[in-house]
């Protein structure tokens, strides 16, 4: 059976380094253990890379439309691949969660996430896999949507490239030993 892992992101170099965008960049770190790098899919919707990964067959993807959108280019994905929801696992950032601290969890609500509602809706499920990667609540009264599209502060950016590599290692985790044992590794 092949897995899709989907990063959630924006495309562009405006939003590489915001908090936002960590899905893209654990997909990145996926894409080179898997010793690809992305092309463009022919529907036009999703870069993918190909390969095995974890010894498993895997299709990695990054939707070429902005974060609220990307719920067309996972399913599409799914159905070109022939991909059922359980075998889905998406990469996005957590505001509930601590900068530095991991989530994996099967299915759930969308917990006004615009990537997650997106693909929920797409799908027609929510029984996917995900992997959460905290990024903690604004300061003050900073707006969301300013926090999350802002690159991270200097003292995270020291910690990132640790905690990019260790959402990286839950995912294959995920896909080799399943939930339960994932959750007991990384779930802190």
């Amino acid at each position: 059976m092949t897995w899709l892992v989907v990063g959630l992101g924006n495309p562009g170099p405006t939003y590489a380094a915001t908090r936002h965008n960590i899905g893209y960049m654990v997909a990145d770190v996926l894409a080179a253990r898997m010793g690809g790098t992305f092309k463009k899919h022919k529907s036009g919707r999703a870069d993918v890379v190909e390969g095995r990964l974890a010894g498993e067959r895997v299709v990695l993807g990054r939707a070429r439309s902005y974060m609220n959108e990307s719920g067309g280019a996972v399913s599409t994905l799914a159905k070109f691949y022939d991909v059922d929801a359980d075998h889905v696992i998406a990469i996005h950032d957590e505001l509930d969660i601590d900068f530095g601290m991991l989530r994996v969890k099967h299915g759930g609500g969308d917990n006004g996430h615009n990537g997650l509602k997106s693909i929920r809706q797409s799908l027609g499920t929510g029984d996917f896999y995900r992997v959460r990667v905290g990024i903690g609540r604004p300061p003050g009264r900073q707006d969301v949507h300013d926090f999350v599209l802002k690159p991270y502060s200097s003292t995270e950016r020291k910690d990132l490239p640790t905690y990019i590599e260790e959402a990286a290692d839950a995912v294959e985790s995920l896909m080799t030993v399943g939930l339960d044992r994932t959750q007991s590794a990384f779930n802190r």
